[in-house]
């Protein structure tokens, strides 16, 4: 298939994952309110003094956006599973790793870039200094998109799998490893004044790779998945 073919089929995908994720506005909210529930709460728990709190912050913020959206993507292919267009997309004749990239990055758009917007205002209540708010944005840009797509890898593997959230966990968090490790550090490194490029890129060189080889894990895992039903 020539690109402008796999541009048309992606394009529909996009489409069509827009208006179906759109409908779940639930689906959409959890993750948001969980992110913003951990943050709120976590100076009730230690401390609310900026002395305990700006020191942790980094972590903080990047463990509880990591924690939602890894929770998001637990039904993230499961509907289409259960009403049979999972097994026509794949049987359609049209590739399946745009298709998969399409959903996945509507998924992201709709759940986490909202959760980057947030963050900033979630920061400021942890005394996350100025200087650091764009960084925080940026790092959580370049890695939410990395946590989906290597998230939707396992959301596909247990597609087909009953109460599947602790599999799905266990097969993805050690790759989410590197990612928390670049954003804490890149956040880190902002607190401190000094530079953050290398973190960023690091990040974004992850996301890059993800971006040109989930599609295809995915679509693989999908298979495997609808196979096994």
């Amino acid at each position: 298939m020539n690109p402008l073919n796999l541009f048309t089929v992606f394009s529909a995908g996009c489409k069509r994952e827009w208006q179906l994720q759109v409908r779940r506005k639930g689906d959409l909210l959890n993750p948001l309110v969980f992110f913003a529930l951990v943050v709120v709460l976590f100076p009730l728990g230690v401390s609310p003094t900026e002395e305990v709190l700006a020191p942790v912050a980094p972590g903080v913020l990047w463990v509880a956006a990591l924690l939602a959206v890894l929770m998001s993507l637990d039904a993230l292919f499961r509907p289409d599973l259960q009403d049979g267009s999972l097994e026509q997309l794949l049987v359609c004749g049209y590739p399946a790793a745009p298709l998969s990239l399409a959903k996945v990055l509507v998924h992201w758009l709709l759940s986490c870039v909202p959760l980057v917007l947030l963050a900033p205002l979630l920061g400021v209540m942890l005394y996350l200094p100025w200087q650091a708010q764009g960084v925080l944005m940026l790092s959580l840009l370049l890695g939410s998109l990395t946590l989906s797509l290597v998230g939707a890898i396992g959301a596909a593997l247990t597609t087909g799998v009953g109460k599947s959230g602790v599999l799905m966990t266990l097969l993805v968090l050690p790759f989410y490893m590197p990612v928390l490790i670049f954003g804490t550090g890149a956040m880190q490194a902002a607190v401190g004044g000094h530079d953050a490029t290398a973190h960023l890129a690091l990040l974004g060189a992850l996301a890059l790779l993800a971006l040109v080889l989930a599609p295809w894990a995915i679509a693989a895992a999908l298979r495997i998945a609808v196979s096994g039903e």
